[in-house]
């Protein structure tokens, strides 16, 4: 995949991929208005073959694509390495929303939606996917090594394959072990927002327990505080 070089002056690079195309002219007009370089595609193979030829920043991906749905794409486009997708969906089933976070997707919204929130959105999870300065070095726990200026995990010397959410999770949990987190403190904290789908909280320390824990259905290290919700507890892992 060719990738821009990273001081690269202008706006994101941002795939937008939905089959209806007055959609994907609203989405593309809003994010081309704030700055960023939009390509779009109305299907999977589309999809797949621009992030090949033209590795995007950020994918904003349509779920009920035909053919080859967004849950797939998403699959793909990650087994090439780690790219932030946002999901768009129609429908507000919590379970079509859980897949897609399940899969890969670091934020999602539902349609009808506004397009300036979805801007914002899109430009939340940018800001964390950047190369932040490094002010604090490396974080070390129960064989966990984490450089929050590389954006790079590993858990006994193996590299961790994380989302930009679940990274931004790991790294708050190292930063703050030993006290128990509401998911309302979480999202605030990690997601910058003060209002959301809590939902999105627990599938993220699902899928971070897959990738961190001996044993995730028995988590020693991200525990769960009954009645108030997580907590990080190194001293139960190796150091």
């Amino acid at each position: 995949m060719e990738q821009r070089p990273p001081d690269a002056e202008a706006g994101a690079r941002v795939l937008v991929v939905d089959d209806d195309p007055t959609v994907a002219e609203i989405v593309t007009g809003y994010l081309d208005r704030a700055g960023h370089l939009v390509e779009r595609a109305g299907d999977g193979p589309e999809a797949l073959a621009r992030a090949a030829a033209h590795r995007p920043d950020l994918v904003v991906l349509d779920l009920m694509l035909p053919g080859m749905d967004g849950l797939e794409v998403c699959r793909r486009l990650r087994d090439h390495g780690p790219v932030p997708v946002i999901m768009l969906t129609a429908r507000g089933d919590e379970d079509d929303r859980v897949l897609g976070l399940e899969v890969g997707a670091d934020d999602y919204v539902t349609k009808p939606f506004s397009p300036r929130e979805l801007v914002l959105r899109v430009e939340s999870v940018l800001r964390r996917a950047r190369p932040a300065p490094a002010v604090s070095g490396l974080l070390r726990a129960a064989g966990l090594r984490v450089d929050p200026a590389a954006r790079r995990a590993t858990r006994n010397g193996a590299e961790l394959a994380l989302t930009v959410r679940e990274f931004d999770l790991l790294v708050f949990f190292l930063r703050n072990p030993g006290r128990a987190y509401a998911r309302e403190e979480l999202m605030r904290e990690v997601w910058g927002w003060d209002f959301g789908d809590l939902s999105t909280v627990t599938v993220h320390v699902r899928r971070l327990r897959g990738k961190v824990e001996d044993d995730p259905a028995r988590p020693r290290l991200i525990r769960t505080v009954w009645g108030v919700g997580y907590r990080f507890d190194p001293s139960d892992g190796r150091e």
